[in-house]
């Protein structure tokens, strides 16, 4: 059940925040905890306000905070976030730069840090083909875009021709429908015998089918994806072909710092017009059944996001 509910308002400890939220992040991975995945990685106990943060305005500081943080415009990325109002630590807040509204930075909390954060660990390389699955979901937008700015060749993978034509208009040269049989062969096809480097959003079986079938012998395949559970692509046969693959995830979120500076970077690349989220659907505060429902469904086309109280 996921259902709005009146709460007292929360009130900050020493070292937090109460952030006036405007926009609440969503992220497919919500879905999933909600459902009681994934409790080993990110331990909920029920009942809890869903979410990981969004962007909003600070409200009030604790008396060891510097006030000079009330009336800024942040990003939290914190353990909820579907509420008017959050406690966040000082140290989980990011000053939004000038010029970037609350939608985006919203939208780059999460998928900002994670397309940075695979783009680390897979660099795509000038003139080589980089395989996104996944391609018009939050990270995997950015993921094109971060491609397709080193000068790498994208192939889109997605679920539909909507889909489809939104990666492309992001930069993604070709594109493969994977609810199709055959999509991995396509993308061979394509590529002229696999993808360099594989950046999975999907996870599960069609992660794993990319891990076999569409990266090249010696590239590279990092898995992200959790929409059936993680990919699990055959380790020897991979090692055996010379591919690299990362599970960044397996290990759990990334740690607070590592978060923060993705973020950082992310909101600046953001500011600067370099990293732009699609954003495909912003629901009203109450309707985030609504929303987890369309993601579930795998309907939106692009990034999906809560309106808490109106935006500039």
């Amino acid at each position: 059940m996921l259902v709005p509910v009146e709460v007292p308002d929360p009130e900050p400890g020493p070292g937090q925040v109460v952030v006036g939220m405007a926009v609440a992040d969503v992220i497919f991975l919500d879905t999933l905890l909600r459902a009681g995945w994934g409790q080993e990685f990110f331990p909920r106990e029920l009942p809890y306000v869903p979410g990981g943060g969004g962007s909003g305005e600070v409200l009030e500081v604790d008396d060891g905070v510097d006030p000079a943080w009330v009336g800024r415009r942040v990003v939290a990325r914190t353990s909820t976030g579907y509420a008017e109002r959050v406690v966040a630590g000082i140290e989980e807040i990011v000053a939004i730069p000038d010029g970037l509204a609350y939608e985006p930075a919203a939208a780059l909390v999460h998928d900002g840090v994670t397309a940075l954060g695979m783009a680390s660990l897979g660099v795509p390389e000038e003139g080589e083909w980089v395989l996104v699955s996944a391609a018009a979901g939050g990270a995997g937008s950015l993921l094109v875009q971060l491609a397709a700015e080193a000068g790498a060749r994208v192939v889109a993978a997605a679920s539909s021709g909507d889909k489809l034509a939104l990666a492309k208009e992001l930069g993604a040269e070709a594109g493969v429908d994977y609810t199709r049989p055959g999509w991995a062969e396509r993308v061979r096809e394509i590529t002229g015998g696999g993808a360099a480097l594989v950046y999975d959003g999907a996870g599960g079986a069609l992660g794993t089918t990319a891990a076999r079938e569409a990266v090249a012998d010696g590239g590279r395949f990092v898995t992200y994806g959790t929409s059936e559970g993680f990919a699990s692509p055959d380790q020897e046969a991979a090692e055996r072909r010379g591919v690299r693959l990362f599970f960044p995830l397996m290990e759990g979120p990334p740690a607070p710092e590592v978060a923060r500076e993705g973020l950082e970077r992310a909101l600046r690349l953001g500011a600067e017009g370099r990293l732009r989220p699609a954003i495909g659907a912003v629901y009203p505060l109450e309707r985030a059944a609504d929303a987890h429902r369309a993601l579930a469904a795998r309907t939106t086309v692009g990034k999906s996001l809560l309106a808490v109280r109106p935006t500039e």
